[in-house]
């Protein structure tokens, strides 16, 4: 019999890729999303999938329903998105990771979450090692998605110790490919965006600040590795990331060189709490579930940009069409 996967937040930008990668690996999957920042087209291409199922639901409310595996996703992810409604934001974190643990006990199965290298917040300790507890502001306008985040982890853990529940929590660096949204704020899209529209490349504050970028196939084959390592090997949170580092202003140049844009970079005022640097340490990653990334940051960012220019063209193209037939 085949596995079967559920994945909340199956149609966002990791979550469609994950949904993707399970059903090659011949599980069937449970995708729920409540398509709050999710795209259906991510998911288009696997509807067509004996083995794929689609659910619209909000994980705020308890789901019930049998699977095999959790890996919960559900939560928006980019700072546009998680500020428009904050008290959600937190609400999708908390409550979400409450209604996942219950189900998994209740079924007696594993569970991964998906935390977030925004639990170290604005970092003093570099590169970032599990074991930091992190900088992060309570009160400020990025912590319902860093707090959100902090207290999901610190449920799976109490679910652990109080009911010995097999759980994974995986602290997901930088990541960027095909399938994100176009609006998500996030710098590689928007970069991206901005340069395959001639318009000018917005860097917040001096450009100086560093981030480390992985290519969404690496990050969801650590994923599933650390899904299947076996329990007795993980204790902790593990980093998943690439450590490989560079400012804004450099990627805002290797993205103008890749598209071949005229943009020019744009400075403007740095966002309140924005870090002024991230990377990972993945040692207990390369240790544990002998994974590093393979994909290098042009290559990457190469595929990246095929697919906004794809789907650029198509907007662009469908503008056409409505201006020719108004309705």
């Amino acid at each position: 019999m085949k596995k079967r996967v559920l994945v909340t937040g199956g149609a966002g930008f990791l979550g469609s890729h994950l949904c993707a990668r399970l059903l090659k690996q011949e599980c069937e999957v449970l995708c729920v999303d409540n398509f709050f920042t999710g795209m259906r087209r991510n998911i288009e291409p696997l509807l067509s999938e004996p083995a794929f199922e689609v659910m619209r639901h909000d994980v705020t409310f308890p789901l019930y329903v049998e699977v095999d595996e959790i890996y919960n996703l559900a939560c928006p992810a980019s700072p546009i998105h998680y500020q428009r409604d904050p008290i959600q934001t937190t609400k999708t974190s908390v409550l979400g990771a409450i209604n996942m643990l219950g189900l998994a006990k209740r079924l007696h199965v594993r569970i991964l979450q998906a935390s977030t290298s925004e639990v170290y917040g604005d970092p003093d300790v570099h590169p970032q090692t599990e074991d930091y507890h992190g900088m992060v502001n309570m009160v400020g306008p990025r912590a319902c998605y860093d707090e959100g985040k902090r207290c999901t982890e610190t449920l799976f853990y109490d679910y652990r110790r109080q009911h010995r529940l097999d759980i994974r929590v995986a602290r997901i660096f930088n990541t960027y490919g095909p399938n994100m949204h176009p609006q998500d704020g996030r710098v590689v899209s928007n970069f991206i965006v901005q340069a395959l529209k001639g318009e000018p490349i917005t860097i917040f504050g001096s450009g100086a600040q560093t981030r480390s970028f992985c290519y969404v196939d690496d990050l969801i084959d650590g994923l599933t590795r650390l899904m299947n390592v076996p329990q007795e090997d993980v204790d902790g949170p593990i980093n998943l990331g690439n450590p490989a580092e560079m400012t804004m202003c450099e990627l805002g140049q290797l993205v103008i060189s890749l598209t071949g844009s005229r943009s020019r970079l744009e400075f403007r005022p740095l966002p309140q709490d924005d870090p002024r640097q991230r990377r990972p340490d993945i040692s207990r990653a390369r240790q544990l579930l002998h994974w590093t990334p393979k994909v290098s940051l042009e290559e990457g960012l190469n595929k990246t940009i095929d697919y906004f220019d794809a789907l650029l063209a198509n907007s662009r193209e469908a503008d056409k069409l409505v201006w020719k037939f108004p309705q």
